[in-house]
């Protein structure tokens, strides 16, 4: 887009985010003032309504990065606990802490509240060490996945040039996958424009990032994909549309009114459905395009269906290497939370594989193309947040709710 158009949006964007952000926090304050926050109770609950505040945002269409994610990758153990209640009681585990050390600059009897605050910390950070050391990294099946790199600039994406360079790519990878006997090879997010169909019958199993139609109510709908291409076929047989898109990139209010086609070469998208789970002969798996990767919940939703391993699938180009730093803190926080191993296929990066336990195994250089052989592990135990989502960090709130009532009845 023009420097005098793209400008003005951007600043436009950013007081409509900063705007919002205010009238969150003034919100969180005012109830503050109400529930008497230096008291445990109080606090307890303060923290539990932060963390359900995080996690209801993340499924907005901001795609929300909280304190949640923050904990990664400087302290993985702290975030062990989001196996128990997901990143919502990361985040509020972190806001009682901090109120612990406020408690310790306010209070008369300052040593009693550093004692109580160093317990706050050695016990999160045990239950949290505790958490991952039980979660287990082998059952005994595993797959070996090729995923492919293109780092093709955006801006260039539906070039004639780069998508020829791209089916190059994409042929010799597949038949590097063929020869290496991989059970997968993996492309980004948009990898594939209309139509999507392969100029050759896939050598093995390809799940690639691109585009169709969907024909809804006698209209053609655009959708970005997921796609999935059987061994031996030219076309996808089946695939899982991206549910929560961008707004004005790829999202359109009132776009059957106005038909604009939005702020991007690839607006004007219609949602799939809300379920991230992919089904294919050798075990389904759950899949997050872009940013839904924010959304732990809906991937925990996929493992407890029946996903044996997380794919996400992103372009994330042009974006800063801060950016791609959180996206890996992301993907490391949702392979804790739901027991998975985790595969990242990005267009720039970060491409890399993460184990059940958060741990980075393997990473692609970033920003240039490059391919690499992955061996993932399916799992299929769930963990407690897989069952329950945030019903540790509700019952949480509970205590606290209950806390101040009690306290209320005595005065």
């Amino acid at each position: 887009m023009p420097a005098p158009l793209s400008l003005p949006l951007c600043l436009l964007l950013l007081l409509v985010c900063a705007l919002a952000a205010g009238i969150g926090v003034a919100c969180w304050l005012a109830l503050a003032r109400r529930l008497r926050p230096r008291s445990p109770a109080g606090a307890l609950l303060l923290a539990s309504c932060w963390g359900l505040a995080e996690v209801a945002l993340a499924r907005g269409p901001l795609f929300w990065l909280g304190l949640g994610a923050s904990a990664l990758p400087g302290d993985r153990t702290l975030a062990g606990l989001a196996s128990l209640g997901g990143a919502g009681l990361v985040a509020a585990v972190q806001l009682l802490i901090g109120w612990g050390i406020s408690r310790c600059l306010e209070a008369k009897k300052p040593l009693v509240w550093l004692a109580i605050t160093a317990a706050m910390v050695g016990a999160s950070h045990g239950l949290g060490a505790g958490l991952l050391a039980a979660q287990p990294l082998d059952q005994g099946h595993g797959e070996r996945l090729l995923v492919l790199q293109p780092a093709i600039p955006t801006r260039e994406k539906f070039s004639w040039t780069q998508q020829q360079l791209l089916r190059a790519r994409l042929k010799a990878a597949l038949a590097e996958g063929a020869e290496r006997q991989v059970a997968s090879v993996l492309l980004p997010e948009g990898a594939l424009a209309l139509p999507a169909e392969l100029a050759a019958p896939a050598a093995v199993e390809l799940i690639s990032g691109g585009f169709r139609v969907q024909q809804r109510q006698g209209e053609a709908e655009q959708r970005s994909s997921l796609l999935r291409f059987p061994p031996g076929e030219f076309q996808p047989s089946n695939w899982l549309d991206k549910h929560r898109l961008v707004p004005l990139g790829e999202w359109v209010p009132l776009a059957g009114l106005i038909r604009w086609s939005g702020l991007s070469a690839v607006g004007g998208l219609q949602p799939g459905s809300p379920s991230r789970l992919l089904t294919r002969p050798a075990g389904a798996i759950g899949g997050a395009i872009c940013y839904e990767l924010s959304d732990g919940q809906a991937l925990a939703r996929a493992s407890a269906a029946g996903g044996l391993w997380l794919l996400a699938s992103a372009n994330l180009d042009p974006y800063p290497a801060m950016l791609q730093h959180q996206f890996a803190a992301l993907a490391q926080l949702r392979a804790i939370e739901s027991g998975r191993w985790l595969v990242s296929a990005a267009n720039t990066g970060p491409s890399l594989l993460v184990n059940a336990r958060g741990q980075v195994v393997a990473q692609l250089p970033a920003g240039r193309p490059s391919s690499g052989l992955f061996q993932i592990q399916q799992l299929s135990g769930l963990t407690v947040y897989d069952q329950l989502g945030e019903g540790p960090l509700l019952l949480l709130a509970s205590l606290g709710a209950g806390g101040l009532l009690a306290n209320r009845l005595r005065r």
